[in-house]
């Protein structure tokens, strides 16, 4: 194996490549439609819903697996060959856009030929920076769910089955590749991990083992269902869970400026009319995204900002309006910005700001999860006993 002695890792997860554009980008998204037999060439992820009371109940009626939900980027990783019959891989994000890996050290070879790779092979995951021990970031790669393994449609398969099979099929064989070749390491742009899912009522291993050994950032929990198939856009079988006071909504901020009369020594200057004030704190209101329609937006309510704020987000530099922010609420159930959300292309859905008010107004703690698990327990041996007891008969 040579090695291009030029690649390394990525410096960015938010540009881990060159961007395809034009026909290039037009192209690929109908090539992975095609392959994964849909006709829409959106973003074909699986996206969460919010945790909600309800949900616990939810977990006592089926198997759900739990993993960490990293704070990372979502991309889906394409593997496929170029026009020479090469390898090559694109990550696909959230807004549709595809990010060509122009390292050629990346590969993932097959299961009987390390020189073999993989293509029409559609992998879910995260991009996080980890902490290495020397106080540095390396680049990882968190796989939690394959649909497409060399063009096998894995989509209507359970979770289980869905990961043992990347797992045989790309992850091992990809593993000792670098136990073999332990010098390769060094070249790779990222490298790749399966996320560690957890039985759905393993919530103290979560919250006293898993989350405060992890070597990146964490912003809640997320539940699966093992049994339900994959499904492309909003999954009402995959929950994300926050600690309340994380629950967030991005929303679109339209600002509006006041329009002030010119003051005495405006009008010594010559400015006569009144005109508008882009330095004093502007009102700002949010919207939410309702579909591509004649009105795409609806308005949700204020953002409030203080003075020392504005100040901050002035000294930016930055365009300000029309931005997409990502926002909570504070104790006074007021609307405040917690960053600027330019990775996301549209605001969050009507249905999604539904969804999270709903974990808002009826917060799950971490203490109500710990005090679900026992039943979630219960429930998941009962069922278990009840298939063992069937496949004697």
């Amino acid at each position: 194996m040579e090695p291009n002695k030029t690649d390394g890792p990525i410096g960015s997860i938010d540009e881990p490549g060159v961007k395809a554009e034009g026909q290039l980008l037009h192209t690929m998204r109908r090539e992975v439609a095609e392959l994964l037999g849909r006709q829409q060439t959106s973003f074909p992820g699986a996206q969460p819903v919010s945790f909600a009371r309800q949900h616990l109940d939810e977990l006592t009626k089926q198997d759900y697996y739990v993993c960490e939900k990293s704070d990372g980027i979502r991309y889906l990783l394409y593997l496929t060959e170029d026009e020479n019959q090469g390898e090559a891989h694109y990550l696909i994000d959230r807004k549709n856009d595809y990010w060509y890996i122009t390292n050629k050290s990346l590969h993932f070879p097959r299961e009987t030929d390390v020189s073999a790779f993989h293509t029409a092979t559609l992998v879910d995951g995260e991009l996080v920076w980890d902490k290495r021990p020397d106080g540095g970031t390396e680049p990882r790669f968190l796989v939690f769910d394959c649909l497409v393994m060399d063009g096998n449609k894995l989509m209507d398969r359970s979770l289980d089955k869905r990961l043992a099979y990347f797992r045989e099929r790309l992850y091992t064989p990809y593993k000792k590749m670098f136990k073999d070749y332990p010098d390769e390491l060094q070249y790779q742009p990222f490298y790749m991990e399966m996320k560690p899912f957890q039985l759905g009522y393993g919530i103290e291993m979560m919250f006293k083992q898993i989350l405060p050994a992890l070597k990146h950032g964490n912003d809640g929990l997320i539940f699966t269902c093992r049994n339900t198939a994959y499904k492309h856009g909003t999954d009402p079988h995959i929950l994300k869970w926050k600690p309340p006071e994380e629950n967030t909504i991005d929303l679109r901020m339209r600002l509006t400026f006041p329009l002030v009369e010119p003051d005495e020594w405006e009008r010594k200057e010559g400015i006569t009319e009144p005109f508008t004030d882009y330095d004093s704190l502007p009102k700002a209101e949010l919207f939410v995204f309702k579909g591509d329609g004649p009105e795409k937006y609806a308005r949700f309510d204020e953002l409030y900002i203080t003075e020392e704020e504005w100040e901050t987000l002035k000294g930016l530099n930055d365009p300000l309006n029309d931005r997409i922010v990502e926002c909570n609420q504070d104790d006074q159930r007021r609307w405040r910005i917690l960053r600027f959300r330019d990775d996301k292309h549209e605001a969050n859905h009507t249905s999604t700001v539904s969804s999270v008010l709903d974990s808002i107004n009826d917060r799950v703690s971490v203490n109500d999860l710990y005090g679900a698990a026992g039943r979630i327990r219960d429930s998941w041996k009962a069922r278990q006993a009840r298939e063992n007891a069937r496949g004697q008969r």
